[in-house]
């Protein structure tokens, strides 16, 4: 989908970070925006940026099916379409797999899977319907593409977003819809996902005791990260525009990548991205 002008973008996770890069960067293309965040502040904070852009907003939290229905309808009821989604938001949990808590499975997997589910279910069958150019794009990570030591419930989240983007392609190639797909798998970058914790629910507020350290150990890499969220953004709609499955901004991705693959190509143990 190259031309973007005058286009409808809808992004989920655009109070923060890449959500909000995400909005300038659709903004500066000339697209009207539908905006989306279970922070309500950074919300408002991200449309304040955006002062001559069409764009409307509302409170959401993915993981409930009838919130992004709802947001659907406010992106229809507004503009008549939806062109471009991102299904951007997400959350992040550290420590050893044995002492990942059962709300942690729960908060994680429901915002970083049922989140994607959500949002391809409730806008895709209506972008089959407009039978016009679009694309979807939801935001794995590389975690997505290997396996981190003391990231287990946070890589099995972005394994099943990248295995859904695959087989939502294959879908919509049976279909023969003129409807893109991309998956986004960056590496560390600076980005609003290392304090997720203040937007877990309290309902799922047990924590895992154990992954302090690992967290401590990811909010060092992110700090230490050289691309930053507009950098990312960048990448990403120059990917859209490409008609890019796979996109992995950062250059050094592919070298973790095809050591995952070559462990099991060669049938050897895993071997740990981190050396």
């Amino acid at each position: 989908m190259q031309e973007l002008k005058n286009r409808v973008a809808i992004i989920t996770g655009a109070g923060s970070g890449l959500g909000r890069e995400l909005a300038k960067q659709c903004a500066a293309e000339g697209m009207k925006l539908v905006l989306a965040d279970v922070d309500e502040k950074g919300l408002a904070e991200t449309r304040a940026m955006l002062p001559d852009t069409e764009s409307v907003s509302r409170k959401v939290d993915v993981s409930k099916r009838s919130e992004l229905d709802a947001l659907a309808d406010l992106a229809y009821d507004t503009f008549g379409k939806a062109h471009l989604l991102f299904n951007n938001a997400g959350v992040a949990a550290s420590g050893p797999v044995w002492s990942s808590t059962a709300d942690e499975w729960e908060w994680v997997m429901g915002v970083n899977v049922m989140g994607v589910v959500h949002g391809i279910q409730a806008f895709v069958p209506r972008m089959l319907e407009q039978g016009e150019p679009a694309h979807v794009v939801s935001t794995a990570s590389l975690a997505g593409l290997t396996s981190v030591p003391g990231s287990g419930v946070y890589c099995v989240s972005k394994h099943s977003v990248v295995t859904l983007s695959e087989c939502l392609y294959h879908d919509l190639q049976i279909a023969k819809a003129d409807i893109g797909v991309s998956v986004l798998c960056p590496a560390f970058f600076k980005t609003g996902i290392a304090d997720s914790e203040r937007n877990r629910p309290q309902e799922l507020s047990a924590s895992n005791p154990e992954g302090k350290q690992f967290a401590e150990f990811v909010r060092a890499a992110i700090e230490a990260g050289k691309l930053s969220a507009e950098d990312i953004a960048r990448v990403t709609l120059e990917g859209v525009k490409a008609n890019r499955f796979y996109i992995l901004p950062h250059k050094g991705a592919r070298k973790s990548v095809e050591l995952r693959m070559t462990d099991i190509l060669e049938g050897r143990n895993p071997t740990s991205p981190l050396g």
